[in-house]
């Protein structure tokens, strides 16, 4: 998929300096710093011919570091036993991810959802949610969860911002 004609050139250079490579499939700013720049891309669900679930990828690399702290400290584990032993967390991340599945097929182009239909892709698709995650309550990766958050707000961005003041 190649880069939208919409997005000016700086931009994509900007995110291609945040990335270390030209970003592939992009197709939109979804947030941005302080100071305007990108913070989160949306991709598109199809990508050099592959079903690409991860929409939101955090392109702030000072969050990016913040939340590769967290994750090195041991906190995934810390919360996915908080999660496993709440009803209601469960339920709140359930929803988030059917929120997000919601949103990923209004954001997909009829062009992508034919090809995805016609490669038998397009119902595996619509299984994954935040981080092409199939288990809806388990945590896989704090930054995807995180640059969802950015543009939609979860319950995982939520907690990270309440106890350990991402935002």
């Amino acid at each position: 998929m190649s880069i939208s004609s919409s997005i000016d050139a700086k931009i994509v250079d900007q995110v291609t300096a945040l990335l270390g490579r030209e970003p592939r499939g992009l197709e939109a700013i979804e947030a941005v710093d302080a100071k305007g720049r990108p913070s989160v891309i949306r991709v598109a669900s199809l990508v050099d011919a592959k079903p690409f679930p991860t929409m939101f990828w955090l392109v702030d690399k000072t969050l990016n570091y913040k939340i590769d702290q967290l994750e090195a400290g041991g906190l995934i584990a810390n919360m996915q036993a908080e999660i496993d032993a709440s009803d209601d967390l469960q339920a709140s991340m359930i929803a988030d991810h059917q929120q997000f599945i919601r949103l990923r097929d209004a954001n997909m182009s009829a062009d992508i959802k034919a090809r995805l239909v016609e490669q038998n892709y397009y119902d595996a698709l619509q299984k994954r949610g935040i981080g092409g995650i199939a288990n809806f309550i388990r945590i896989r990766c704090l930054h995807t969860y995180y640059a969802s958050h950015r543009v939609v707000p979860n319950t995982i961005g939520r907690w990270l911002d309440r106890e350990y003041l991402i935002d």
